[in-house]
């Protein structure tokens, strides 16, 4: 399975577009997220979603193959086209990872004193 996906569906002379790609959480701990971008072609893009984390690239891998399986059922068609909202999805990673940061940092910020210094 690809580590990015575009996928495109046609209705009412509209062309909606899908964008995922996994990537790896920063820290080097073997975390993946999945991120996707939704809205209309040509357009910036409508929603960004992140989903995860996910315990290796494997398990990301199935959950996207899950989603594109079940948005080929609903008519979406794989894209050759290269991807267009790229730098949303770089944009959200950072943003995803900053906040994993700053909720999980291992060193308290102002420490607290036993109240005898």
């Amino acid at each position: 399975m690809p580590r990015s996906l575009c996928l495109t569906r046609q209705c009412l002379g509209l062309v909606t577009r899908i964008e995922c790609m996994i990537r790896p959480l920063a820290g080097d701990n073997g975390r993946w997220t999945l991120l996707c971008a939704a809205g209309m072609s040509g357009a910036q893009p409508s929603a960004i979603r992140a989903q995860g984390p996910f315990y290796g690239p494997h398990a990301a891998e199935g959950v996207l193959a899950a989603i594109a399986e079940s948005l080929l059922q609903q008519g979406y068609a794989e894209c050759c086209e290269p991807p267009i909202w790229h730098l949303h999805l770089q944009a959200e990673l950072r943003r995803v990872n900053g906040e994993r940061h700053s909720h999980f940092t291992p060193f308290q910020h102002h420490p607290e004193t036993d109240g005898q210094s």
